[in-house]
């Protein structure tokens, strides 16, 4: 069965997979500097030059999925030895040139840096390229092509640059720790930290309820992943794994909807707080909007706060597909009430570190949550979730959305707004291009998950906000 999008996928997660079993068992040293011999086998089947080079960077990927480098505060990392193979150098002119009479390249060109050898064929003089693109845009043969790496691509706040070893490197200044440059790099040189093995430990030490309870929390987009079993069957792994009990983070979503609804009434303007690379964006590029984010703590973070203000001693693992999470939780206003988080990836190598088949279980049962909580997993739930908390309210207040699908155009909301040209007075941000259902740690990636999730939603018992909070002794 195809559990995963792609090949490196599939790579990292039985690294993970391994490293999970070992911790079960016992096994592991104390820290991820020590590897031990059984994760790195002797015969490894390499791609790259050498079985050395290969062995060399399998011990990287165990490293990090032992928590990586405790130096770097950044959740994403760059295996540089991995790092290769891509063409790099901006603008290049291929051997489509026909070294045509016309020049229109050369013409466009404002700073000289296009020239011809003796052939017509032109070349770029690299000292003198500010990779505008402009010759690649008239040439009538489509002959200048722009080489950028895919984590170049894929990273849309210009977070990565190469070093001086051509391996990619990260501007943590910038990175808002989204994860695009995780699920592009078709090498899979970077990748995210995992905190499984705190993980492993909180549920070994909650077995049996003894010490405290374990609580896992999970996002709504979990309805799109885990494709090959049934909600209620992952459930019930959960609860195999040593979990106490499983929460919908979309009851959370809904605690959030009723409060943000209620004080975007009272500011007159907003942006959402619900997902932390777009609050992080915010933060390092618009530092004048930060006196509009929600005041409102995460879903994640809200329905973990309610699970610690009722029960001190527990330990509350979020799991969704957010590498984002792993970062919010650093948080001082958030660690306090989340103790670790994992991605779906994760999830699925300790599931299949126990050798649990899920299609072999029992249905569980997930129902915390109303439809609304659970369409915050899309681009647009959000802002329908807070146009039903007016509503059920009877606020006075006539909302005006504007729903941003993917960090670029949550970029143009904000540059719009900093100008005072926007026409709108909510900005739902989202990082990842379709909401939490395109997040870098989900197991597969697409259009159809939307779907899911608003199945998912229609299926949900509570058919109001205020219905699936009303069981809380909380009030916005």
């Amino acid at each position: 069965m195809k559990k995963f999008d792609t090949k490196v996928q599939y790579l990292k997660y039985k690294v993970l997979r391994e490293v999970a079993r070992e911790a079960w068992a016992g096994r592991l040293p104390q820290t991820a500097f020590d590897i031990p011999k059984t994760i790195v086998p002797g015969k490894t089947p390499t791609m790259r030059c050498c079985v050395y080079k290969e062995r060399a960077i399998l011990a990287e990927r165990v490293k990090i999925a032992m928590g990586g480098d405790p130096r770097n505060e950044n959740v994403i990392q760059v295996i540089d030895i991995a790092c290769d193979e891509c063409p790099m150098g901006g603008y290049e002119v291929t051997s489509a040139c026909r070294g045509c009479l016309a020049h229109r390249c050369e013409d466009v060109c404002k700073r000289g840096a296009i020239s011809f050898d003796h052939n017509h064929v032109a070349h770029i003089d690299k000292t003198k390229c500010v990779e505008c693109g402009m010759c690649a845009k008239v040439c009538p043969y489509s002959a200048i092509h722009n080489y950028i790496r895919p984590c170049e691509r894929a990273c849309k706040v210009k977070a990565i640059s190469m070093d001086e070893s051509k391996a990619a490197h990260i501007d943590d200044s910038k990175c808002i720790a989204c994860g695009a440059c995780v699920y592009q790099c078709p090498f899979g040189a970077i990748t995210d930290k995992s905190y499984i093995l705190p993980i492993i430990e909180m549920l070994k030490g909650s077995m049996g309820n003894t010490a405290y309870k374990t609580y896992a929390v999970v996002a709504p987009s979990i309805s799109s992943q885990f494709t090959y079993a049934k909600l209620g069957q992952v459930v019930t792994g959960l609860k195999r794994l040593g979990f106490f009990t499983v929460i919908e983070a979309a009851l959370g979503a809904d605690m959030v909807a009723q409060s943000e609804s209620k004080e975007l009434a009272e500011r007159g303007f907003l942006t959402s707080s619900c997902c932390p690379a777009f609050v992080n964006y915010i933060e390092k590029n618009f530092p004048d909007l930060v006196q509009y984010i929600s005041s409102n703590l995460s879903p994640m973070a809200t329905i973990s706060k309610y699970l610690k203000d009722h029960e001190p001693d527990c330990k509350v693992v979020f799991i969704g597909p957010c590498t984002a999470k792993k970062m919010e939780v650093q948080k001082e206003e958030v660690k306090k009430y989340v103790d670790a988080t994992m991605t779906f990836e994760e999830l699925q190598a300790l599931f299949d570190s126990r050798d649990f088949d899920l299609t072999t279980m029992e249905e569980g049962v997930l129902d915390n949550a109303s439809y609304f909580g659970r369409i915050f997993a899309r681009s647009g739930g959000l802002a329908d979730a807070v146009a039903q908390g007016i509503k059920e309210q009877g606020l006075d207040f006539n909302l005006k959305a504007c729903s941003c699908d993917g960090i670029e155009e949550c970029k143009i909301a904000l540059l719009k707004k900093s100008k005072n040209v926007l026409d709108a007075n909510f900005i739902e941000g989202m990082a990842c291009v379709g909401g939490c259902i395109g997040g870098a740690g989900c197991l597969t990636h697409g259009e159809k998950n939307k779907a899911e999730v608003d199945k998912y939603g229609r299926e949900a018992y509570e058919k109001t906000i205020a219905d699936a909070t009303s069981v809380l002794d909380w009030k916005p």
